[in-house]
């Protein structure tokens, strides 16, 4: 919206979160649309801060308590998710993101195509290189579009999440759908288990 590219891009996105169009395909019409420079996105970044969904760094925080790892796997970028990870204290080398790539200016040069998120069904295969990296027995997918549903399996389950936005498709396919982070705080505080393996 910043570059005044926002319906263009919303319709791409919503294709792909509905799961109507292969997500490589939406990533990179999305980006040949605006291809943003760094400045672009940091003047984004500076008009619309990004926001926490309510909720969200009580969750992480309660997961941490218990020792469970917290991994952001995103269609998104890199550069916009690293600074909410971080706010909730999830450390960089637990994100598995797109990355945007620039020249010697800063103008948009592409975008990295060998991460398994930019690409359909990447999340599953991120979650299996987590899943067999760090030996867990147990994984969850909580997400809110078409492509975190892709992740159940190698995930274990699936919550649906419509705090944001309700899409059918997500919450046909979830194991459990919660519109508020409460909801799966309220089950965490109740439960007794601590990390899995």
């Amino acid at each position: 919206a910043t570059l005044g590219k926002g319906p263009e891009v919303a319709a791409w996105t919503a294709k792909a979160m509905e799961g109507g169009t292969k997500f490589e395909e939406a990533l990179a019409a999305r980006l040949d649309i605006i291809r943003p420079s760094r400045k672009d996105i940091e003047r984004c970044l500076e008009i619309s801060p990004l926001q926490l969904t309510p909720g969200i760094d009580e969750l992480v925080m309660k997961l941490n308590e218990r020792g469970v790892d917290v991994y952001f796997v995103s269609g998104g970028f890199r550069l916009m998710i690293e600074p909410v990870a971080k706010e909730v204290c999830v450390s960089k080398s637990n994100i598995f993101a797109n990355t945007i790539l620039f020249d010697d200016e800063g103008n948009y040069a592409g975008f990295d195509a060998t991460e398994p998120t930019s690409a359909d069904m990447g999340k599953p295969r991120a979650l299996a290189k987590i899943k067999e990296e760090n030996g867990y027995e147990t994984m969850v997918m909580v997400g809110d579009g078409a492509t975190d549903a892709q992740a159940k399996p190698p995930a274990d389950a699936f919550i649906g999440f419509g705090g944001v936005i309700v899409r059918e498709a997500v919450k046909e396919k979830a194991c459990w759908y919660v519109t508020d982070f409460q909801d799966m705080i309220e089950v965490i505080e109740k439960s007794s288990f601590s990390k899995l393996k």
